[in-house]
């Protein structure tokens, strides 16, 4: 089946590390108390190498605290009709190119260790890890809101290193940060592993508050959906997993601080 989009360009897509007109970026909060507050556990789903979570990522106090931060921000609803060949999505979101708060994410909560340092998990990702995508997406499903089937793009990016360093992403990350505790009924986000929507395949992760979902995007990705919200607000926080891209250069030094600049990766989001 045609594989739908959610947004442009497609897959492949290189986006290079170069100056842009200036913004102002979020005043994101601290993480307190300080992270990890348990050891994290990638946990692969039992029907699946492709899905894993990882449990208690944020404590829920600091999910409220990042529940009312987001409520400031600048949320745009997006549009009612998609364009041909794109999935239907309808949620409030906000995205933001942010190496330093991707960095933050990637270096000070324990995620580095957890993906990198685990014999069981490291060669999941499809090369050596460097980062997350600075690419923050914000995602608020109110009641009635929902993202139709879709698959993940994977990205080619270019860090402005010296010489360039190329990556690539090869996993999405969604931080949930609200679920059932908070009032949110509905929300689960559904995999298909055949690439068709059959209630008896499906593959469905409920909502956790602070657990981090991860799965495989590119090639590889499931067909999945963003079931429709019954009541409360459902909100996630997203990001990639960089690796490494020996295939478009040779002689790469991996780079795992984050740059002056950044750059855009405009990936089907969920």
């Amino acid at each position: 089946m045609p594989k739908p989009k959610s947004a442009k360009p497609s897959k492949g897509h290189t986006t290079t590390s170069t100056p842009t007109k200036a913004v102002t970026l979020p005043d994101w909060p601290q993480f307190k108390p300080p992270l990890p507050v348990v050891e994290l556990t990638p946990e692969l789903h039992p029907a699946t190498s492709r899905i894993a979570t990882i449990a208690s990522f944020f404590p829920k106090s600091l999910c409220r605290d990042y529940v009312t931060f987001l409520k400031t921000l600048p949320l745009q609803t997006t549009p009612g009709k998609p364009k041909r060949g794109e999935a239907v999505r309808v949620n409030d979101r906000f995205q933001v190119d942010d190496a330093v708060f991707a960095n933050r994410l990637w270096e000070s909560t324990g995620l580095k260790e957890a993906l990198t340092g685990n014999e069981d998990v490291q060669n999941l990702w499809g090369g050596e890890p460097v980062g997350l995508n600075p690419n923050i997406r914000v995602y608020r499903y109110s009641k009635g809101q929902y993202f139709d089937c879709h698959y993940d793009d994977s990205n080619n990016l270019t860090l402005a290193t010296e010489p360039p360093t190329p990556v690539r992403t090869t996993w999405t990350l969604l931080l949930y940060l609200t679920s059932s505790a908070e009032g949110c009924v509905g929300g689960e986000t559904v995999f298909y592993p055949n690439d068709r929507k059959l209630p008896s395949e499906e593959i469905a992760v409920s909502l956790e508050t602070g657990t981090l979902l991860l799965h495989k995007h590119g090639d590889d990705c499931l067909l999945h959906e963003g079931r429709e919200v019954k009541s409360g607000e459902k909100w996630v926080l997203r990001t990639d997993l960089r690796i490494l891209d020996q295939s478009r250069g040779e002689g790469i030094s991996i780079l795992c601080e984050p740059t002056n600049t950044t750059q855009r990766s405009k990936t089907k989001v969920h």
